[in-house]
């Protein structure tokens, strides 16, 4: 599909300042993503539909690059994976961890090398680590005692399996409780304080199959701060050289993990990668050198940064509804396409597109189509007045936890996923129908 672009104006940034980067508009029907037309993406493969711009992936993938040059960047497949995306982020020259072996399975089968792959889990299932250890993943991240031996025993005799420890810094930061990992009152990792993280270190290091290669933290998640990573660096450096202290060895890398804040709507803040990596670098060499350490390879972890400012969703609307003072805007999506405005109270910037609106705006609330009073995707937000049934809304930063956490919720089904470059759309993951459904279902 393409569309003439002779007629386009820049979007502006004070407007479209959370959008993809290639975002235009059309007169009378814009924003264009991609060189698309949102209205002819919603019209060619029907709504809801999640568009993803090959280009915005891509380029987010070299302001890593760009921002940790010396360091190992490795994309959190959790926040989106499909076969295409595993291609970008290999081309780009990005690792990959994974937390089940479905997404690991996936990205092998998808042609990307095991040994650039790091598995993660606080609760690793026999099939996790078989497929891990028949795979020949890169790392395995230890995250509780349990594992150490269970790892262990499975790895082949004459094999060594690379490990690295999940520690817990006792640093709390993130946009939300239930994003937050960095503490002792959550389920991930082995804490600093309570010789849990030491304790296990000792064990793995008595294991032969064992090759403790560094440490892991990940302090949570849309942190848009710098100085919690830096308080972290520090702590796990302090780690490190105790490591060296009690038993003689120098680990050689440090995953600081991600959570890399990311703007859900205009003027909201945004973590500052360049000045991340600067700081992060600094600290990481002044206290290697203060400790007496040789610097370790430093990996990060990014997945919400790179792949949500990429997606845009559309959905149709279906009704609008004026109860009280309130005017709802009900859309043919929801929680089922995106759980993140339930569970952790996420606002979102929708905007209406496929026409032109000379009404004035009028505070609305877009709420899904589902069977719960909790179905709101986005709460105040302004509109035209004159929005009715039938109108698009468009809504941006959606390319992360939304489709990877959709459910099957009233059997509506999962929306497709078309990708947008050069003014070209694909499909890259097709609709969920109700074949789908049926098929699953085998019982009578």
């Amino acid at each position: 599909m393409t569309t003439a672009l002779l007629s386009e104006v820049p979007a502006g940034a004070d407007d479209l300042s959370i959008w993809p980067a290639s975002t235009t508009r059309l007169p009378g029907g814009g924003p264009a993503v991609g060189g698309v037309s949102l209205a002819e993406v919603a019209e060619r493969f029907g709504t809801p539909v999640y568009v993803l711009d090959e280009g915005e992936v891509r380029g987010r993938c070299r302001t890593y690059r760009d921002a940790f040059p010396e360091a190992e960047v490795l994309y959190a497949a959790k926040a989106f994976l499909s076969r295409a995306m595993v291609r970008w982020v290999m081309e780009e020259g990005l690792g990959l961890d994974v937390c089940s072996a479905g997404e690991l399975e996936l990205a092998v089968t998808a042609g990307f090398p095991p040994e650039r792959i790091v598995l993660h889990g606080n609760a690793k299932s026999p099939r996790d680590l078989a497929a891990a250890l028949r795979l020949g993943v890169g790392r395995i991240v230890i995250d509780s005692p349990s594992e150490i031996a269970r790892i262990a025993a499975a790895v082949g005799p004459g094999s060594r399996q690379r490990v690295m420890v999940r520690v817990v810094p006792g640093v709390s930061a993130g946009g939300h409780d239930k994003i937050r990992t960095g503490t002792d009152d959550q389920k991930f990792g082995l804490s600093l304080t309570d010789g849990g993280a030491q304790h296990a270190i000792a064990r793995i290091l008595g294991q032969p199959r064992l090759e403790l290669t560094g440490l892991h933290c990940h302090i949570g998640s849309q942190i848009s701060d710098v100085k919690p990573y830096l308080v972290a660096l520090r702590r796990m450096v302090g780690l490190m050289a105790r490591i060296r202290d009690a038993h003689g060895i120098a680990l050689p890398e440090l995953d600081m993990g991600g959570g890399h804040g990311v703007a859900y709507r205009p003027g909201e803040p945004a973590l500052d990668l360049p000045a991340l990596g600067r700081r992060m670098r600094a600290d990481l060499i002044a206290g290697c050198a203060a400790a007496g350490l040789s610097v370790p390879r430093l990996l990060i972890e990014p997945g919400r940064a790179v792949v949500g400012p990429a997606g845009v969703v559309v959905y149709r609307v279906l009704a609008v509804k004026h109860t009280g003072q309130k005017v709802f805007v009900a859309v043919d999506g929801g929680m089922s396409d995106n759980p993140r405005p339930a569970l952790y109270g996420v606002r979102y910037a929708p905007r209406l597109v496929g026409r032109s609106s000379a009404a004035g705006p009028r505070t609305a609330t877009v709420v899904g189509r589902h069977c719960e009073a909790g179905d709101v995707l986005a709460a105040g937000v302004e509109l035209p007045g004159d929005v009715r049934p039938g109108d698009l809304l468009a809504v941006p930063v959606a390319g992360a936890y939304q489709l990877s956490m959709a459910s099957g919720y009233n059997l509506v089904g999962r929306p497709a996923v078309v990708a947008v470059h050069g003014g070209a759309a694909r499909v890259l993951v097709r609709r969920e129908t109700l074949e789908d459904f049926r098929s699953r279902d085998i019982g009578a």
